[in-house]
């Protein structure tokens, strides 16, 4: 006999490659959905900016309309798609004040606007769910809201951009170079004809806020991420790092910690590149694959790993949210709210304390290392590796070796542990000696092997 169900009725916002694939999937498996949930879920419109543009799926066109607040007030549960700070942040505010539950992927509204709209849906007993926002089809988000709350999370580090770990995996397995690996990327549609928001860091910082505020129960502002992009990462660190036994990879860190200067407890987000040793669970991420390392006192460590982007993939978190939030409607009850009551300092990255490893050009002169090493025991950082390169003369524009300019070697130091802020006053000391040609590079040194 088959069962009748009462109805929700969902609206969707947005129909690019993720809004069509929630579209085909809800009308496509409705039925299996409604049994899993306990009421129908009705897709009752669309809202697009074109009706008549091209789409992954061809959706009904009786759906479809542009007339957003109209089908917003209409829903009791609104699924926005649409990217971008405006007008999703208008419609969200719309639907919760209407009554309905929202779920969004929309990591930029809320890296910049989610205290407040947490807020709006708590005023009311809604419920924002967001899981696709920070780790496409990875699991993520409930892991560390739900079923992490009863432990005390001390770090949360991730591959979460897709785009930057495919070229950063090119350049370490197929030696690319990082504009040969960019162009494959594009052609392949993993990075986009700007690919400015990927390779600088953007998108990531926008995730760490995410991941940050939800691991250490503490509103962490996107402008409070410390953000380095990978544009300046050359094949030639990417062959040191495999010869040391590391790979690069641009890492979101978020971790709890004790300012050593200040006693302040807080939590530091950051997004770098940085090397990590090839025995550790994310050297193992390749291609445009995400993967998410938590650490908790508790639980120890954890690894989350899978698809971080693509329409169907990400369409599968949207609609395990849409499920929750109609099992909600159907449980009836307020909404949780979202948990930002530790109130911990948000502190700089001059709080961090980690290794690094420094590639240096200086001059080839008796003395040159011992003041190296000087400047670095002044300024409190301890070097723990040092490796020089055989001296070469200047290597000239047309190819050729200048005999008339001094010859230059190579160093490669590595640190223990030291504060940033340690760690940015010796290199500051260091660039301006005068036997110091160039700071080539400064990578940091995260997660140690568990």
């Amino acid at each position: 006999m088959k069962i009748e169900y009462r109805n929700l009725r969902v609206a969707l916002l947005g129909a690019g490659s993720v809004g069509s694939q929630v579209a085909r999937l809800l009308l496509e498996q409705g039925d299996e959905l409604a049994s899993r949930v306990g009421a129908g879920l009705e897709l009752v419109g669309v809202a697009v900016r074109d009706v008549d543009a091209p789409r992954d799926f061809d959706i009904p066109r009786h759906l479809l309309t542009t007339d957003a607040h109209t089908l917003i007030r209409s829903a009791d549960i609104v699924i926005e798609l649409m990217g971008g700070l405006e007008p999703a942040r208008e419609y969200i505010h719309l639907a919760i004040a209407s009554g309905a539950d929202v779920v969004t992927g929309n990591k930029a509204l809320l890296a910049t606007y989610g205290p407040e709209l947490f807020a709006a849906a708590d005023q009311v007993g809604a419920q924002l769910y967001y899981e696709a926002a920070a780790g496409g089809a990875i699991p993520i988000i409930r892991p560390l809201r739900d079923s992490l709350a009863g432990d005390r999370v001390v770090r949360v580090m991730g591959i979460v951009n897709g785009t930057t770990n495919f070229i950063l995996d090119r350049m370490d397995v197929e030696g690319d170079s990082f504009e040969n690996a960019l162009a494959i990327a594009t052609d392949l549609g993993y990075a986009e004809a700007d690919p400015t928001a990927d390779v600088e860091g953007f998108d990531a910082a926008q995730k760490a806020a995410i991941l940050a505020s939800l691991a250490f129960h503490t509103a962490v502002p996107v402008e409070s991420v410390h953000r380095e992009g990978m544009t300046t990462v050359t094949a030639a660190q990417v062959d040191a790092a495999q010869k040391a036994g590391y790979v690069v990879k641009l890492l979101a860190i978020c971790e709890r910690l004790t300012d050593a200067e200040t006693g302040v407890e807080g939590v530091v987000a950051r997004v770098h590149p940085a090397l990590i040793s090839r025995r550790h669970p994310l050297a193992a991420v390749h291609d445009a694959k995400n993967a998410v390392f938590v650490q908790a006192e508790a639980a120890g460590d954890l690894m989350f790993y899978g698809a971080g982007a693509g329409g169907v993939e990400t369409a599968s978190a949207v609609l395990g949210d849409l499920v929750s939030a109609a099992r909600r409607h159907v449980a009836g009850g307020p909404g949780v709210g979202e948990s930002t009551h530790a109130n911990l300092a948000v502190l700089g990255i001059g709080a961090v304390t980690t290794r690094y490893q420094l590639t240096l050009v200086v001059t080839d002169k008796p003395g040159v290392l011992a003041q190296i090493a000087g400047l670095f025991s002044e300024h409190g950082v301890s070097v723990e590796a040092v490796q020089q390169t055989v001296a070469t003369a200047p290597i000239a524009a047309d190819g050729s070796r200048s005999v008339d300019e001094p010859l230059t070697a190579t160093l490669v130091i590595v640190t223990h542990e030291a504060t940033d802020a340690a760690l940015s006053a010796t290199v500051a000391a260091v660039s301006a000696n005068d036997a110091v040609v160039r700071v080539e590079s400064v990578l940091r040194v995260e997660g140690d092997t568990p």
